[in-house]
Formats: C-alpha cells, sequence, structure tokens
C-alpha cells in the first residue's frame, strides 16, 4: 500500500463506519465502556472490523474514542489505558492486512460532565493515549467529534511533540451554527489547524449527510487541505427503548459523492452507519474522478447562512388565545370542536436572543394563530427554556403558549417540579413526548433521565389536575393541565400506529398532533383511520424551504416522509423560490386537511414565520368560505 499521506493526494479513501452504535445494535447496552471491548472481547471487535474491510473499507479507526484515562475512570478502568489502546491498534492491524490504513481514534476528553479539565492533565491524557497508538504502529491518527478549536490545537500539540511526521486528521462535530465551541468559523479553525500541521480537516458526528454538505459549502475551495466526511446515518429516532437511524445506504452513497466533489478525500460514516452504508459508498465511488485540491485557498467571503436544524422533534404543540370571538380561557380542545383552530410552532433559540423569537410570536398572532407551541429541548440540543419563553409570549404577546414536556431532562422529582411552575404562570397546555436521546444532541457526555415513557407521563399530569402529586400525596390546589400526545402517521402498517395512538388516549391525552404530512393520499387514510377516536386530531403541515431542506427531511429526519412528486415539485429550488413553491405545496396540503380536519398545527421552518403566518390567513380564507352558503353554491 501507498504511504496514507501520499494516497491522500492521489486517490479517495473510503472510511469505515460506525463502532458504538454497531455494537449498540449488536445487543451491548448504552452506558458501558465500549474501548474496554478490545481487552475483554477483542474478537467482537476484530469481526466488526472485517466486516467494513469486507464492505470495501480503506480505513478503519481503532476502537479507542473515549479510551483515555479521564474517561476510562468513570468505569475504573483508567490503569488500563496502554492496554486498551493498544490491543485496538492491533484488532484493527489484523483485520485490516494490506487492504486498510489504521487510524488512532481520539475523541475529546473535557466534552461532558467535567469541562474543566486542567489543561496539563489534557496533555498528560493525550500523550499517554497517542503514545500507546504510535508505538503499535498506528498509520495515522485522527481527532474526532472535536467541539472546541482550542482543546483540538492541544492534542495536534502533543502528536507533533511524539511524532513529526505521522498524518493527522482533526474532525469537528458542529451544529447548525456551522462554529466551533469558542466562537470560530469552520474555515478559521481549519485554517489555524493546517498552519498548526493538520493533514486532514473535516466534518463527523451529530449531522446528517445534509449538514455535512451545507458545512462543507462554506470552506470549499477555500482550503489548500484534503477535507473528511464522516456524518451520522441522519437522526435517531428513539422507539420502544431502542434507537434507530433513518439514513439509507442509497443516500449515504449520493451524498458521498457530493462529499467528494467539494474536496473530501476521505469518506466514512459515524453513527447509525453499518457495513451496509460503507458498500453503497464504495460502489458509488468507485468511478469518481479525484479534483484537485486548490493550490492557494481562496479568501474569505462572507456567506448568509440558513440553519438547517431539524424542526421536528419527538412530538408537537398547541395553542393560544384566540383574536375570533372567544373566551380566552376556553381550551384548544374546545375551540377545534367547534371551529377551524390553527397552531403554529417556533423554535427558541439556541442563544440569549429573544427578539427574533418575540417578533415572529408577535407576527404570528397578527396572522390569526390560536397557539404557539415551543419545543423542549429537540433534537436534545440546548435552547432557551420553553417556560420562560412560554410565559413572555403570553405577557408581552398575548398568545397562548403550549410547552412540550420531555420525558428525557428531568427526573420524577424536576418533572413534577416543572409542571409546578408551568400551572403557577397560568401556562396549562403541554404535549407529553418522550425526547430524542441526549447521546445526539451538543452534549453527548449527558445522560437521559426516562423516569417515564410518553404514556406514563400523560397519566401523571393528569394526576395532578386531580390534585394529587406524583406521590400520592394530596395537594393544595387542582392543576388544569390540557396534555397532548404525538402521532407518527408516517409508517408502513398506520393500523398499527393508530392502536399505540389509542394507548395514549387511554393514558389520559386530550388532544393528538401529528408529525407533519406530505402526502394528500395519507391525510385522507389519517382521517379515515382516526375518526373513531373521542380526541380532535390536528394534523402537522410544515412548509418546505428549499429542494435540499426537502431532501433532508426525507432522508435524515425520522418519522419523516415525503411522496415523490413532493421532491420533484422542489428539487433544485433555494432561497425565496423554495420557500415560495413550499408554500404552495402546503397550500394544496391544506386544500385536502381543512375538509378532514378542524386541527391544524404548522411547524415553521428556520424561523420564516412569515411563511406559516401566510398558511394561517390561508386556514381563515379557506374557513370562511367553506362556512358561506353561498360559496358551497357556486
Amino acid at each position: 500500500m501507498k504511504n496514507f499521506r501520499e494516497a491522500l493526494h492521489e486517490q479517495i479513501i473510503i472510511g469505515d463506519g460506525a463502532m458504538g452504535t454497531y455494537l449498540y445494535q449488536l445487543g451491548y447496552p448504552v452506558g458501558i465502556s465500549y474501548e474496554i471491548l478490545n481487552v475483554t472481547d477483542p474478537e467482537v471487535i476484530r469481526n466488526i472490523h472485517k466486516q467494513y474491510v469486507d464492505a470495501g473499507a480503506g480505513l478503519l479507526e481503532t476502537n479507542t474514542f473515549t479510551a483515555n484515562r479521564e474517561k476510562l475512570y468513570r468505569h475504573g478502568k483508567e490503569h488500563l489505558v496502554k492496554d486498551i489502546n493498544r490491543a485496538a491498534v492491533r484488532l484493527a492491524r489484523e483485520a485490516a492486512g494490506n487492504q486498510a490504513y489504521v487510524i488512532g481514534a481520539l475523541g475529546s476528553i473535557r466534552a461532558g460532565k467535567r469541562e474543566n479539565v486542567h489543561t496539563n492533565q489534557v496533555i498528560r491524557d493525550y500523550h499517554e493515549q497517542m503514545s500507546a497508538m504510535l508505538e503499535e504502529g498506528v498509520d495515522g491518527i485522527m481527532f474526532e467529534t472535536f467541539y472546541d478549536l482550542e482543546e483540538m490545537r492541544l492534542a495536534l500539540q502533543v502528536v507533533r511533540e511524539l511524532d513529526q511526521d505521522v498524518p493527522v486528521i482533526c474532525q469537528f462535530a458542529v451544529e447548525e451554527s456551522r462554529r466551533t465551541k469558542d466562537g470560530k468559523s469552520l474555515l478559521e479553525a481549519f485554517r489555524v489547524l493546517r498552519d498548526d500541521g493538520a493533514d486532514v480537516v473535516g466534518l463527523n458526528c451529530h449531522m446528517g449527510p445534509n449538514g455535512v454538505l451545507r458545512a462543507l459549502e462554506g470552506v470549499q475551495g477555500r482550503i489548500d487541505l484534503p477535507l473528511s466526511a464522516f456524518p451520522n446515518a441522519g437522526l435517531p429516532d428513539y422507539v420502544d427503548g431502542r434507537y434507530n437511524f433513518v439514513a439509507s445506504a442509497e443516500y449515504m452513497a449520493q451524498s458521498a459523492v457530493k462529499f467528494v466533489q467539494m474536496g473530501a478525500r476521505i469518506v466514512g460514516g459515524c453513527c447509525g452507519t453499518t457495513p451496509e452504508h460503507v458498500a453503497a459508498i464504495v460502489e458509488a465511488l468507485r468511478d469518481v474522478e479525484v479534483p484537485e485540491l486548490p493550490v492557494q485557498p481562496v479568501e474569505s467571503i462572507i456567506i448568509e447562512e440558513e440553519s438547517e436544524s431539524m424542526l421536528w422533534h419527538d412530538g408537537a404543540a398547541c395553542y393560544d388565545g384566540c383574536d375570533h370571538g372567544h373566551d380566552a380561557e376556553e381550551s384548544i380542545v374546545d375551540m377545534v370542536r367547534s371551529r377551524h383552530t390553527v397552531i403554529v410552532e417556533l423554535d427558541p433559540p439556541r442563544d440569549l436572543d429573544v427578539s427574533k423569537f418575540m417578533k415572529g410570536a408577535q407576527v404570528l398572532k397578527e396572522a390569526g394563530v390560536d397557539a404557539l407551541t415551543l419545543a423542549d429541548n429537540s433534537l436534545a440540543v440546548t435552547r432557551m427554556s420553553n417556560l420562560a419563553l412560554g410565559y413572555m409570549a403570553l405577557d408581552k404577546v398575548g398568545i397562548r403558549p403550549l410547552v412540550h414536556i420531555a420525558c428525557r431532562d428531568r427526573n420524577l422529582i424536576g418533572t413534577q417540579s416543572h409542571m409546578m411552575g408551568l400551572h403557577a404562570l397560568g401556562i396549562d397546555h403541554v404535549l407529553a413526548v418522550t425526547g430524542d436521546p441526549a447521546r445526539f444532541g451538543d452534549l453527548p457526555d449527558s445522560s437521559s433521565v426516562y423516569d417515564m415513557t410518553s404514556f406514563e407521563i400523560i397519566r401523571m399530569i393528569k394526576q395532578l389536575n386531580s390534585g394529587l402529586a406524583f406521590s400520592g400525596k394530596p395537594l393544595k390546589q387542582k392543576a388544569k393541565f390540557v396534555v397532548g400526545g404525538a402521532f407518527n402517521p408516517n409508517v408502513k402498517h398506520l393500523d398499527k400506529a393508530i392502536a399505540r395512538l389509542e394507548r395514549k388516549i387511554e393514558a389520559g391525552a386530550d388532544y393528538i398532533m401529528t408529525q407533519p404530512v406530505y402526502d394528500k393520499e395519507l391525510i385522507v387514510r389519517i382521517a379515515e383511520g382516526t375518526k373513531h377516536l373521542n380526541v380532535p386530531v390536528f394534523i402537522g403541515i410544515m412548509p418546505l424551504a428549499s429542494g435540499r431542506n426537502a431532501e433532508y427531511l426525507h432522508n435524515e429526519v425520522p418519522g419523516i416522509e415525503l411522496s415523490d412528486e413532493v421532491r420533484s415539485r422542489m428539487s433544485g429550488l433555494e432561497g425565496e423560490a423554495g420557500r415560495k413553491e413550499g408554500v404552495a405545496i402546503a397550500k394544496e396540503l391544506l386544500d385536502v386537511a381543512l375538509t378532514h380536519f378542524k386541527g391544524i398545527y404548522f411547524m415553521t421552518p428556520f424561523m420564516f414565520y412569515e411563511m406559516t403566518a401566510e398558511l394561517t390567513q390561508y386556514v381563515w380564507e379557506k374557513a370562511e368560505r367553506q362556512a358561506d352558503p353561498l360559496y358551497r353554491l357556486t
């Protein structure tokens, strides 16, 4: 085989896929140290490496992501750092033979619960881990899933002190801001790392293929280094106690071709990817030409970035005091039984600036929205408290807030305390959701609590309405929560999904909100399948913002499926043209939905609240015409 650094400049190298999530699929539970398996179950690790080699991978990462003293301390195995790392290199080498390069993989030490690990300790920990890898003869070093440029520079400094010649790959895990945790743009960070001696810069984890593509657009042609791309297989879904990733092998393969066109010389996969994904990538890149790297990087230009965060989480939303002559205390359930009712979701900000959110709330209020729904750290990404923003929307804008309550973040104590706070503030409409797993958010070392399921949290909240605490002790007052449940109709067996929905109603759900639907026929099927239910259903519609947004939702987001017609109509459209067509498609869906459902639930894409305001006004126009006898006679 060629020298790894030389190969980088002459060919495309296919990386392997996930190790941790693949072990999880094989039955190893979340929470254990997968790296310890290098010494306790070496055959399992060797076999996974071999599967990736057989799939065509030309690069294997060692099973050492958290095999440092700081992380192993949690499992009482810090004394095995060198043994675990040496074993990892040997296992990968045995599987690789002369078919793949073996790269020592290291993760961030500071990310997680102990952010303030002293710099000297970080340096010592990296030195200990990398020394073991280099002594075993790795072909290169990969720093992956780093958030902070300064820690990446520390790690790079250590490896260069140990070995001036070993190739080094530096990969960040960034969110929708496309910035490192310390505020640097990717281009700035990549250029700093180049100057510090990195051989390859790139991205992995957290984002699926679409997010990585958008991030690479900001650096394409502007950095004279090979790029790497190791995206997740879309976003994780959490169903019946199991994590599942939704991006197909075919979609990952199509994205891999685009990565290469943008300058990626190494393409692989992170969480959720399997040998099947790698085999598809190998086939897709078999005859792809290797583009030239920029000799002189183009100077920075300003790029307006459109947030690509997922807009849907585990559930959806609710409602407000309205401007249509109804009592302000009337619940959304009362409203929707007598007239069309509109709820719009607006994402809480990820920073401390609430101005755009409040402006959006005001615009939606003026459009006649009945309630504003706010997610509870959707996608396990940290956002401003929906309790605080909900109260501000109620107090300053006069729009009814409906806040989501996720099982993920709070134990029974915290959940009851949170509900009591909502009651004190007069926020009585909530949606009970499971919540996206913490390990796939922006703080992956945080814990997912899940003291309760979505069924149980509905029952517990309704218990407060009886004047009983979660413990069963009497309270001095009764709460008056109106509790919703989430429903995903984008499934193969709609009848089974409806059966699950019936269990939520039995648990006490007062209304139901659906995931976004993009198929007119499915809207009719949902109406037929749920007409026997004794609670109202709010049909979910999320206008598409662009062709890329459409493909992202279809291929990467759990519970969302677009029809071929919709994808075809959105294909290639961006900017204003994309948003215009997205609204047009949503109006066509509304034409069908309004004849079957009185409850309409809009999700606002990328804070483009003008889109959902326009759709809200369209509902009122259609609803008024349908109520007019003369309209029916024409």
